[in-house]
């Protein structure tokens, strides 16, 4: 699918720099930036959704650890 996607100048020179210091076209910078958010962001929300199940399946456990 084809984007245009708008930047500040700042972030334009930012991207520019990062480019040219991997070798690698700003396309290819600004997918690999996608790709990294999307997996982060992915990641947070498994952990969140683990971190819920445990507290809620280990409740008594955690109750007395909290009166010992």
């Amino acid at each position: 699918m084809a984007m245009t996607l708008r930047t500040s100048d700042q972030q334009t020179q930012a991207l520019r720099q990062q480019a040219a210091a991997e070798g690698r076209s700003i396309q290819a910078v600004v997918l690999s930036a996608i790709d990294e958010y999307i997996a982060r962001r992915t990641h947070k929300a498994k952990v969140a959704a683990a971190l819920q199940r445990v507290v809620r399946e280990e409740a008594g456990v955690l109750e007395r650890l909290k009166d010992a």
